[in-house]
């Protein structure tokens, strides 16, 4: 890896950093390193869900389902996601959680990366 090129595999490294692969957390210098945005491949198998809602959400985000059937929920509505490529977005301020109906693959956009918050 040179100072400014970083080549990976998303499921490999995915292993380390709870599946964020780029944000605040890389160390400085690394090219994965960013306080713009954050991105996770996600894995999850069948059934997987977040145990509590995420409340006071700082960050906009987009989630991206590239394969399986996964749920967003959002206040209000529920949102499915079936076909590889749906996705959903939300701002900041929206409350969310999640359920993988089928072993899912998902790859999440969050911006800004904002220190403080745990990796997760």
């Amino acid at each position: 890896m040179s100072d400014r090129i970083y080549v990976g595999n998303a499921a490999g490294d995915a292993l380390g950093d709870r599946g964020w692969l780029l944000g605040h957390f890389k160390s400085p210098g690394d090219p994965r390193h960013s306080d713009e945005v954050e991105i996770k491949w996600g894995v999850h198998p069948p059934g997987d869900e977040r145990a509590e809602w995420v409340r006071g959400e700082e960050r906009t985000a987009l989630l991206v389902l590239i394969s399986g059937r996964f749920r967003v929920e959002l206040p209000g509505r529920s949102v499915l996601l079936s076909e590889p490529g749906d996705y959903v977005v939300w701002g900041k301020g929206v409350d969310h959680s999640w359920r993988a109906e089928e072993h899912s693959t998902v790859l999440t956009v969050r911006w800004p990366s904002v220190p403080g918050y745990r990796v997760g």
